[in-house]
């Protein structure tokens, strides 16, 4: 089983900058991509960036690109999501994901955080 812990959050003000941290343990070798996705109320959870341990590439919704960097340690399982020029409509529980397929479908990802909340006010 692998565990996610996130770190991070919190409220904001808009054009504001707030950095997310998940750390993945466990049976972490089957880990070869991590992510985040985000989950607003009433709205179905979307992706929003991930990283590829196998390749180094990385992938971003066409929402945070420009304002969102995703970066990590393959060697420490973990990952950072740095999030610049934060928008109300930012505004959702994020969710750190890991799993072995480097995809943008949540259905992909087979172990998820618990999330922590991001509000960006106007």
């Amino acid at each position: 089983q692998v565990q996610l812990v996130e770190s991070g959050g919190g409220l904001v003000q808009a054009g504001g900058s707030l950095r997310l941290s998940c750390a993945a343990s466990g049976r972490t070798l089957s880990v070869y991509t991590m992510g985040w996705f985000r989950q607003a109320p009433g709205k179905e959870r979307e992706f929003v960036a991930a990283i590829s341990w196998s390749g180094g590439g990385t992938r971003y919704a066409d929402s945070v690109k420009g304002r969102f960097t995703i970066a990590g340690d393959n060697g420490k399982k973990t990952v950072n999501l740095q999030m610049n020029s934060l928008k109300p409509e930012d505004t959702a529980v994020y969710y750190c994901a890991a799993g072995g397929v480097f995809s943008l479908v949540r259905y992909e990802y087979k172990h998820w955080g618990q999330g922590t909340q991001v509000s960006v006010s106007s």
